[in-house]
């Protein structure tokens, strides 16, 4: 807890005096102003992020990925057998994965972390910070402990503050785990006060009835564990999972160091709104990568009042949409430190704004 306690107190507004020098810098450029939209904004707030308005081209990036397993899985809420778990994240490793092949496009690397996978032995790698083999049945009562939550969480501080003390100055997040669009749609739920189903989505592909089924598991979780929708750690020891805690350690360690954090899909943003409870500062750090195709994404975005950047009707999850959009942050990037100056080109002397 001490670790999470430091980490959260030294979470800090972005820094104005940055953002206006970009903005200013991005305004000097050939164009009109404001015309190449959220490019600019993204560069403007990441200057905020660094204290900084000068930001290298190309920033070193990573992907960090946990795997968790849950036991809601036995209350027939994914068609998936939970061995996929396992089997699909040796590929995060090897690069097999969507996320994997994305991520190597753009220039991404992929930190796989085991967080609470079912098995014993690790996989070739894989960093192995398991906390157990899967969270405990939700349906029956809290799926882990507090001292739990606050490790998973703390896993992520761990992992993301060895990312930045290896140089890199971006980072996603994402995950793998059958079945965790259960938890996620819980604690969207639990936060917004929605009826599960007005929010519980197919996953991997169920259908109709079993739809139903999953959002009436969902609805059983939460009257039976009661979780406080205002404190955050409760809310994911109650009815979360142990990669959406490492998330939610990631985004505020990473907060706490003032670099960025990409996040991905539905899973991404309930770990989101967790950190939120823990510090709102944190959400200021946040680049939405994606509108992912979950029912529940809409409402947990307006929570956090961000848009996401890349609609693609993408709900893969892995962090494939944070892969995606590294790409995109590196062309922002370098328009802002590669495009001519209004004051040094003869084209500035016939431009009128």
């Amino acid at each position: 807890m001490n670790l999470l306690i430091s980490i959260s107190r030294n979470i800090y507004s972005l820094d104005d005096r940055s953002m206006r020098l970009s903005r200013n810098k991005w305004d000097n450029l050939i164009h009109p102003p404001s015309t190449l939209g959220r490019l600019e904004d993204l560069v403007i707030m990441m200057s905020g992020v660094y204290c900084n308005y000068n930001i290298e081209d190309r920033p070193k990036k990573c992907i960090i990925a946990f795997a968790g397993d849950h036991g809601v899985f036995e209350e027939g809420i994914s068609p998936q057998e939970q061995n996929i778990t396992r089997l699909q994240f040796e590929n995060f490793a090897n690069g097999k994965c969507a996320v994997g092949a994305i991520a190597k496009c753009n220039n991404t690397d992929i930190i796989p972390v085991d967080i609470g996978m079912k098995g014993k032995d690790g996989l070739y790698g894989v960093l192995d910070y398991k906390i157990r083999e899967g969270t405990s049945n939700m349906s029956k009562g809290p799926a882990m402990s507090v001292d739990e939550a606050v490790r998973s969480i703390e896993v992520g501080i761990e992992v993301s503050e060895k990312c930045i003390v290896d140089g890199y100055k971006i980072i996603g997040i994402g995950e793998m785990g059958i079945g965790n669009t259960t938890p996620a749609t819980a604690i969207v739920s639990v936060m917004s006060g929605k009826d599960p189903i007005e929010i519980t989505d197919s996953g991997a592909c169920l259908d109709e009835e079993k739809v139903r089924h999953k959002a009436e598991i969902i609805r059983k979780s939460i009257e039976i564990n009661n979780p406080n929708p205002t404190d955050g750690i409760e809310v994911l020891s109650k009815v979360g999972g142990f990669e959406i805690g490492g998330m939610v350690g990631v985004i505020l360690g990473c907060a706490a160091n003032r670099i960025p954090v990409v996040i991905d899909g539905f899973i991404s943003y309930a770990a989101a709104l967790i950190a939120y409870r823990i510090n709102p500062k944190s959400k200021d750090y946040l680049i939405v990568s994606h509108l992912s195709g979950e029912t529940g994404s809409k409402t947990a975005l307006d929570m956090l009042k961000l848009e996401p950047m890349l609609n693609m009707n993408m709900r893969l999850g892995e962090g494939s949409g944070a892969a995606l959009a590294m790409g995109i942050i590196d062309s922002a990037i370098f328009a802002y430190n590669n495009m001519g100056k209004l004051s040094e080109e003869p084209i500035g002397k016939y431009m009128k704004f």
